[in-house]
């Protein structure tokens, strides 16, 4: 019970965090060039998180030991956080939130496309590829999802946000692969300088200048969120899930992000929340239940059947330890 309710926990507090990413990202590039908005962002979540695992964490557990050690460190800085952050923050300029959260929610179902290629004991079963269906369908009616407008203008920018998607699912499978002896937040306290690197190099090679930066506060509030909230503290719950249930499970934050943002713009900022947006709650919430009652089943059978010996429903010979 104590590992089922910290995992629900790390799922809650990724889901939050991240939920608000799309809203702040949108906020903040009106005062900063994307990617370096991205690189900013990953200087401030890098300190914090660097500073808490050389306090928190002894030296001889600080330090990578193994080949999986460092391609888990490159997988988390060059695509999970690297490369998808950059590419969402520079669609975002184009595509509005509610696209790129239904297209951000592509991840969960390009995983297992991945799993099946990198990983020999992780497979989605027939009732979990239902349960990301529904979920997904539900993700389209929170954002008020219109065909026309996902495959209308600004393909290029979509195709974009897409591709940090692909990277996301990628990453996170390779992480999973590479068998890492790391601590998932040390591990990512290794990633996001290396994050920082990478961005900054796209930022330079894309001509951007920090003389283009408006220092409002409404700027400082959103760099502050994204880098601590949405960046150190998010990634130390959305890497802890993924290594304690894996990628095909813990990528489903993707579904929840979008029903956290969409409370939150209702809250903070005034905005309604339609008919279609609640019945898209209750949809995720039911795609949710689909996912969740495999494993379930999975660890109530032997107990059933405990039981059932106990009552005399079974031969005692079928009995097996406690």
């Amino acid at each position: 019970m104590t590992a089922t309710r910290r995992r629900l926990g790390l799922f809650v507090a990724a889901s939050v965090l991240l939920g608000g990413t799309f809203v702040a990202a949108k906020a903040g590039l009106a005062y900063f060039p994307p990617l370096l908005f991205v690189a900013l962002r990953f200087d401030v979540a890098a300190a914090v998180l660097l500073g808490y695992v050389v306090l928190t964490t002894a030296r001889s557990d600080l330090l990578p030991r193994t080949t999986g050690d460092v391609l888990a460190i490159l997988s988390t800085g060059v695509l999970v956080i690297g490369l998808t952050n950059a590419l969402l923050f520079v669609g975002q300029q184009y595509v509005s939130s509610g696209v790129a959260a239904i297209i951000f929610s592509l991840n969960p179902i390009l995983t297992p496309v991945f799993a099946m290629l990198f990983l020999s004991n992780e497979r989605l079963s027939g009732r979990g590829a239902v349960g990301m269906v529904v979920g997904l369908l539900g993700v389209a009616l929170v954002v008020g999802l219109d065909p026309a407008n996902l495959l209308g203008g600004d393909a290029l920018w979509k195709g974009v946000v897409f591709a940090g998607a692909v990277t996301g699912a990628l990453g996170t499978v390779l992480i999973r692969a590479a068998d890492t002896t790391l601590d998932s937040t040390v591990r990512t306290a290794w990633a996001l300088p290396v994050s920082a690197l990478v961005t900054h190099g796209l930022s330079a090679v894309a001509g951007e200048s920090a003389a283009a930066i408006t220092w409002a506060p409404s700027a400082i509030v959103s760099l502050v969120y994204v880098g601590v909230f949405a960046g150190a503290l998010a990634y130390i719950a959305y890497f802890g899930l993924l290594d304690a249930v894996g990628p095909i499970h813990g990528n489903l934050v993707f579904y929840a992000v979008p029903v956290v943002a969409t409370v939150g713009g209702a809250a903070l900022l005034g905005e309604s929340v339609s008919s279609s947006t609640a019945l898209g709650f209750l949809v995720i919430f039911a795609g949710f239940a689909v996912l969740a009652s495999e494993p379930i089943t999975a660890e109530l059978a032997p107990r059933l059947r405990r039981l059932a010996v106990l009552f005399g429903w079974h031969d005692e010979t079928e009995r097996s330890p406690i």
